[in-house]
């Protein structure tokens, strides 16, 4: 699940244009913690085993997709696949300006309760959101209607979570509502502590899942034949015209890179091809910056001196 915000990226580009100039590699920092970290890491990776000069650049995807394509960005960091599967289709397949990693993250994504409330209540499956009474425990506000966090304003999941609710039925009985991901973990924190069911959005690698105890809601197995997504941007009806009634397709977490490092900086680019990391590298990642409130920078040079075998292993293929 990626947060995307509306930034004209027109002036994020020019803004940026100057540091990739001026540095031998520029990667973008995408606006959620494990990409801040991994970001963080190749920088220091870069610097200190192959002596380059590395600048950082925020952004949104679709703004770095737009200057890796450019050449004033030369690598996300970490892209959500099938989620930004539009915008790797687009630079990687179409325009082929951009390369994708050998090696991906699994990822997972869906809607969660802790065990606690699973547990107490009974509730274990997606269509138990249809029941008003079990969408009653989930009311905050009085009105006899569940509420449901579907992620962040504008990210491609919080849509496509929209379209499930309505495919499944729960719509009928619960509301879906937008928040920024920071103001909704403290929201989790606040309910835990005062014991009120809350059931959200979750995906992994995130820290959720190491600060409590939670259950994915099962769902019937991801079926592509059902499976049908209409952005808003095409359709006005992208909602009623859409269908999502079973679970996310399988995802992974990529590293995308600009092709011409590898004639450029073709050190750089054998390593981003090479990177290899796990679920539990990333979930640490995320602890580490959010909970543990480490500084992405120095967390970064920690992390590669606690990782020099990993590190070298990536170098030497």
């Amino acid at each position: 699940m990626i947060p995307m915000k509306h930034i004209t990226s027109t002036l994020i580009l020019s803004l940026s244009s100057g540091l990739a100039n001026a540095a031998d590699v520029t990667v973008g920092v995408p606006n959620w913690p494990t990409a801040a970290a991994t970001s963080h890491i190749l920088k220091v990776v870069m610097e200190d085993y192959l002596g380059l000069d590395v600048g950082l650049q925020n952004g949104t995807n679709a703004v770095i997709f737009e200057a890796m394509d450019k050449g004033t960005i030369d690598v996300h960091p970490e892209v959500w696949l099938p989620n930004q599967q539009s915008l790797h289709d687009k630079y990687v397949k179409e325009r082929g300006t951009v390369l994708q990693d050998m090696n991906g993250v699994e990822a997972t994504q869906g809607i969660c309760v802790t065990r606690e409330v699973s547990e107490q209540y009974g509730i274990s499956s997606i269509y138990d959101l249809t029941n008003p009474e079990t969408a009653k425990l989930f009311d905050r506000d009085g009105d006899g209607y569940g509420e449901l966090w579907a992620g962040p304003p504008a990210a491609a999941s919080s849509m496509v979570e929209r379209i499930k609710a309505k495919s499944y039925g729960y719509d009928q009985t619960m509301k879906l509502y937008e928040l920024d991901e920071t103001l909704f973990v403290a929201e989790l924190s606040a309910s835990d502590k005062a014991d009120k069911p809350i059931v959200f959005f979750c995906y992994s690698p995130h820290q959720m899942f190491q600060m409590y105890d939670l259950v994915h809601l099962e769902e019937p197995p991801h079926n592509p034949d059902t499976w049908h997504i209409i952005q808003p941007t095409d359709d006005p009806d992208w909602l009623e015209k859409s269908n999502a009634d079973s679970a996310w397709p399988e995802a992974a977490l990529y590293i995308h890179y600009a092709k011409k490092l590898e004639s450029e900086q073709p050190a750089a680019a054998n390593l981003l091809s090479h990177v290899n990391l796990d679920l539990e590298q990333i979930n640490d990642m995320s602890y580490a910056l959010t909970v543990d409130k480490k500084d992405p920078e120095a967390y970064a040079h920690e992390w590669v001196a606690d990782h020099a075998d990993l590190v070298e292993s990536w170098l030497a293929q």
